[in-house]
């Protein structure tokens, strides 16, 4: 498959071009900023998303604004989805867990008592991310949310996927790590199953 990965240097983004390199696709790893083996590129400029989509099989989205920027995720969705109108290609997003339902509760984790106020900024712009793809009727998207605790870990080629409830094991917890992550990522980009749709994933 020919891939293109914006958001290519950041955590996620990272182990999304290692494990999709390593089945054998032709990557095209796009950053902000340059650096060494990939492309510079931004996922909000239109015109950027149009020339580096055309001719590629999936494009997949892990861009993160900085502090004070959350809402730029808004807009960055709004630009993916434009330029992807225009070359057809389908579009893998990766938001936030905040909008899935902790099944513990049954309310949405954002709305946890216990919920990091310093997280709620991204949280909401997650959710309004989810809001403009929702309406989206020409692009094939999905939305791909983490579980509540993602972080650098081991690969082990096992999870579970979730629809709108966290994904959690016999003692609550929702986790993965990101190679995991990734993992579940690169199957939904080889076989697809979720087309304008949300899902999750975790262990």
């Amino acid at each position: 498959m020919r891939i293109t990965v914006f958001g290519a240097t950041g955590n996620v983004g990272r182990r999304l071009v290692t494990e999709a390199r390593a089945r054998g696709h032709e990557v095209t790893a796009v950053s902000r900023t340059p650096n060494p083996g990939t492309r510079t590129g931004d996922a909000a400029n239109i015109d950027d998303v149009i020339a580096l989509s055309a001719g590629q099989d999936i494009v997949i989205s892990a861009t993160r604004p900085g502090a004070g920027r959350e809402k730029d995720l808004v807009t960055t969705t709004e630009s993916l989805l434009a330029g992807l109108r225009r070359t057809g290609v389908r579009l893998l997003l990766v938001g936030g867990s905040a909008t899935l339902t902790d099944p513990s509760t049954g309310t949405l984790v954002v709305d946890a008592p216990d919920f990091p106020a310093s997280w709620r900024p991204i949280a909401l712009a997650c959710a309004a991310q989810l809001d403009v793809v929702r309406t989206e009727t020409a692009v094939d998207w999905a939305y791909v949310s983490p579980p509540a605790l993602i972080e650098p870990g081991n690969r082990t080629g096992r999870y579970r996927l979730g629809a709108d409830e966290l994904v959690v094991d016999a003692d609550g917890n929702s986790a993965i790590s990101m190679e995991d992550f990734a993992v579940a990522l690169l199957d939904e980009a080889e076989r697809p199953k979720h087309h304008r749709t949300r899902f999750t994933v975790g262990w």
